[in-house]
């Protein structure tokens, strides 16, 4: 048994009070000595968040079930007290926004479930999280009718992949989209609680499933197809359009 004394910070450093532990305590008695110590709004849930040295963002939630001597903890250092529970606002390809709460100590990858099951979507594995796109000059510069096209080209080689090059940059196929990586948490993706993110399909490799009775798959599928064939995104011919 080692005693330990740690700085428990609350509200981004506006609070922070020393609480002494033993090394062998558990994270789940931690929380109860700090409930003791830190008066904080009651029915909430809290957790205890060790930052990262070299990033702010990152870090990782203590484990209820862990010892604290197993984060290699030392005296002096701090641990964030943070409420685990926060708003995300997630945008429909329709235009439709949902304001849910979250545990924000999962990561992206556990809450596609949480937020899949909400909207009444069965394979949450399909789809992912982005940032909504912020139009770029080559974007407008499409709409105004500056359409590139894919057509033969009687140059080298080396400039028809040149062109292709462009072409693909100007168009922004959905590999291109920033999805948010599945294996961090929104704060590590310094996703703030104002901020509107957007759910789209990012896999299509079970489409089978999707079909009338699965009304707000369906029409998800419906939008995103539409606007990747009106942006450019997929190019099809005027027959396969209609």
């Amino acid at each position: 048994m080692a005693p330990i004394s740690l700085k428990i910070v609350l509200d981004e450093g506006a609070v922070t009070r020393k609480v002494k532990f033993d090394t062998t305590d558990t994270v789940a008695k931690a929380y109860d000595i700090v409930k003791d110590k830190v008066i904080v709004e009651g029915g909430k849930d809290y957790g205890l968040f060790l930052r990262s040295v070299d990033d702010t963002l990152a870090g990782v939630w203590l484990e209820r079930q862990r010892t604290l001597d197993y984060y290699m903890l030392r005296d002096g250092d701090s641990l964030d007290y943070i409420c685990k529970i926060r708003n995300l606002r997630v945008r429909m390809l329709d235009g439709t926004v949902k304001t849910m709460q979250v545990d924000q100590s999962k990561t992206i990858a556990n809450l596609m479930f949480d937020i899949c099951s909400r909207l009444g979507i069965i394979n949450h594995d399909e789809y992912g999280l982005c940032r909504e796109e912020v139009e770029s000059s080559d974007d407008k510069e499409l709409k105004a009718g500056n359409t590139a096209t894919l057509t033969k080209n009687k140059g080298p080689p080396r400039e028809r992949d040149q062109q292709l090059e462009q072409l693909s940059k100007i168009l922004k196929t959905d590999d291109n989209v920033l999805w948010l990586d599945h294996h961090k948490t929104l704060r590590e993706a310094a996703v703030e609680p104002t901020e509107t993110l957007l759910l789209k399909r990012r896999l299509f490799y079970s489409d089978r499933n999707v079909d009338s009775r699965d009304p707000v798959q369906l029409n998800l599928l419906y939008v995103q197809t539409r606007d990747a064939i009106l942006n450019g995104r997929h190019p099809v011919t005027e027959d396969q359009g209609k």
